[in-house]
């Protein structure tokens, strides 16, 4: 791994954490190798040790009292807590983007929406979740409300990891994709109500679906202190 340039130091090393968290090279509950990603990145302690408040900030990690930190468990509650915040965040979205999206950013969701019913029908799961998100992150950034989009941006970090990686069921595929049919019609028909509802029902029902929940690392009681 190349070295990290020092113009670019804590946000740059908070990146490279954030993505390895995501990516599962750093797993929940463990500690965090303050001297090995020192080592890996060509940093000192002081910004490595700036970049685990920014995450701790966001969730990520845990800052331990003078033992460092370590990678933070997503509990069941916790997650579900989460969507639902996000899954109201996404609908009052859904809303302002019927009122204020451009032809370009709807021609945009259209072709990001069409590349992922070519994913679906050939059984590209990965691809697939990779253009879901770029579809729900653009439909967060049409609604065209700054606090809206930072609010989201930030949860979305928190549960990143587990949101765009959960394999679906073919039951739950099939309702997704009809999900984002719907809102595709309702976005360029600018039905606001319509649009709202589908948006919030599909993100609730991620929850129910979602294997994550099953997943011992995620449950409450594997917390460890």
């Amino acid at each position: 791994m190349e070295k990290i340039k020092q113009n670019t130091l804590h946000g740059e090393v908070a990146t490279r954490i954030r993505s390895m968290i995501d990516e599962g090279t750093l797993t929940p509950g463990s500690r965090v190798p303050e001297k090995q990603l020192c080592e890996q990145f060509g940093v000192s302690r002081t910004p490595l040790r700036e970049a685990l408040k920014v995450l701790a900030s966001e969730g990520f990690v845990e800052l331990l009292p003078n033992r460092g930190a370590r990678v933070a468990k997503l509990t069941r509650d916790t997650l579900q807590n989460t969507f639902e915040v996000m899954s109201s965040l996404e609908g009052l979205s859904g809303e302002l983007a019927c009122e204020r999206i451009t032809e370009t950013e709807l021609d945009d969701i259209e072709a990001l929406h069409r590349q992922m019913v070519t994913h679906y029908k050939n059984g590209d799961m990965r691809e697939y979740l990779l253009v879901n998100q770029q579809i729900h992150e653009a439909l967060v950034v049409a609604s065209n409300n700054a606090v809206l989009i930072e609010v989201y941006k930030n949860l979305n970090q928190r549960v990143r990891r587990v949101r765009f990686t959960a394999e679906l069921s073919k039951e739950y595929w099939a309702q997704a994709i009809q999900d984002h049919e719907d809102m595709v019609v309702a976005l360029r028909q600018r039905d606001s109500e319509a649009l709202g509802r589908v948006l919030r029902r599909h993100l609730r029902d991620k929850i129910e679906v979602s294997s994550f929940a099953d997943m011992a690392e995620y449950k409450a009681e594997s917390v460890d202190s």
